[in-house]
């Protein structure tokens, strides 16, 4: 749902509904799927806080932006649906879009707690309005290391674009590897064909190579161009970011796209809430809910609980981030300071490094937990 602006010099929250701005990918070049799955978690919270009686009896309502991934964009609808008067902004999956959001969001004072990008620098100074759901990238991306390490494996290949994002990967992958006797082989997925990639990875002796690369393109073709190489039968292929999690990344690669390690943010059991939360949304996508469904409902299950004690004043309910306690669908959600990042963390969500089971790909295998 997508709510028009209102006419200027409207105040915030004039209206008969609590709105809450969505920042979400659902154009290309944004992982679409990905933004599918968190609107969709999202909606569904929004619908069961409604059902459960809003917030002090107004209903809660979504204004939904497409960031499409881009940075501008994502900052010019902060601006937009801070002028819609918007309590709080949540969403955004992509660290680059939402970065560029909390920065915005902090100048103008409007709450945001970031669903699902784990940039360690989602800001550049420390601020309490902006507030994050998943990991740290450099606390999962050590876990997936501890993964790899753990599986023998000490000569890493990684094939990346350029972006914030995955230099800030490979360089947390980097640090953690050296430290432990690993070390870490730079391949360039811009320039390298496939085929190029497939000759340095056999001439550099890797036993692994990470996917640090956008999806379907480049990923799924050097997927295929590296399954279908007889001197790399033995290579492991991971991608710490989540690819294979998707459907899309099944429709396309089959059985060729199971036994990648990716990480995801579950634990091993979901409690009663997770279950339901799973079974409604499975419904609603008419496929099984990746790990960023969960994280849009527990987004607004976090902000509906900051409305229902501070109201819409927007320093009241960032002053609330560290006195929650919400049980969200994969445990208590509760918000502190961790050393080096700069807005408050969920700092134990559950990590998981899992892959699609090669004897059956639509079922998942869970392969590390941290």
């Amino acid at each position: 749902m997508t709510t028009p602006p209102p006419p200027s010099g409207a105040e915030p929250n004039d209206g008969p509904s609590v709105r809450i701005g969505a920042l979400v990918p659902l154009t290309r070049p944004g992982w679409v799927e990905a933004g599918r799955h968190l609107l969709a978690g999202l909606e569904l919270a929004v619908r069961d806080v409604n059902r459960a009686g809003g917030i002090a009896g107004r209903p809660l309502e979504l204004a939904v932006r497409d960031t499409a991934a881009d940075p501008q964009r994502a900052a010019a609808a902060v601006d937009e649906l801070a002028h819609l008067g918007v309590a709080a902004l949540a969403g955004e999956y992509h660290s680059v879009a939402a970065r560029a959001a909390a920065a915005r969001a902090d100048a103008l004072g409007l709450p945001f707690l970031c669903s699902s990008a784990v940039l360690d620098a989602l800001t550049d100074q420390p601020t309490d309005r902006v507030a994050r759901l998943p990991p740290a990238q450099s606390h999962g991306w050590r876990i997936y290391a501890d993964f790899l390490l753990g599986t023998g494996h000490r000569r890493i290949a990684v094939a990346a674009e350029p972006s914030v994002y995955w230099a800030a990967g490979t360089g947390i992958l980097r640090d953690h590897l050296a430290a432990r006797g690993g070390t870490l082989v730079e391949l360039d997925a811009r320039t390298l064909t496939p085929a190029a990639l497939c000759g340095e990875l056999v001439e550099r002796g890797a036993t692994a190579l990470l996917l640090l690369v956008g999806s379907p393109e480049p990923a799924v073709p050097i997927v295929r161009s590296v399954r279908r190489d007889p001197r790399l039968a033995e290579l492991l292929v991971g991608a710490p970011a989540g690819q294979p999690e998707f459907t899309e990344w099944a429709s396309l690669l089959g059985d060729e796209g199971a036994a990648i390690p990716f990480l995801r943010y579950l634990p091993e059991h979901l409690g009663p809430l997770g279950t339901r939360v799973r079974t409604a949304l499975r419904e609603h996508l008419g496929e099984a809910p990746s790990f960023v469904g969960y994280e849009g409902y527990d987004t607004i299950t976090v902000l509906a609980e900051a409305l229902r004690a501070h109201g819409t004043d927007r320093s009241r309910i960032a002053g609330s981030w560290p006195h929650l306690a919400v049980e969200g669908t994969r445990g208590t959600i509760r918000f502190s300071r961790v050393p080096g990042i700069g807005v408050l963390q969920w700092a134990r969500p559950p990590v998981q490094v899992a892959d699609r089971d090669p004897a059956e790909p639509d079922r998942f295998r869970v392969l590390h937990t941290g």
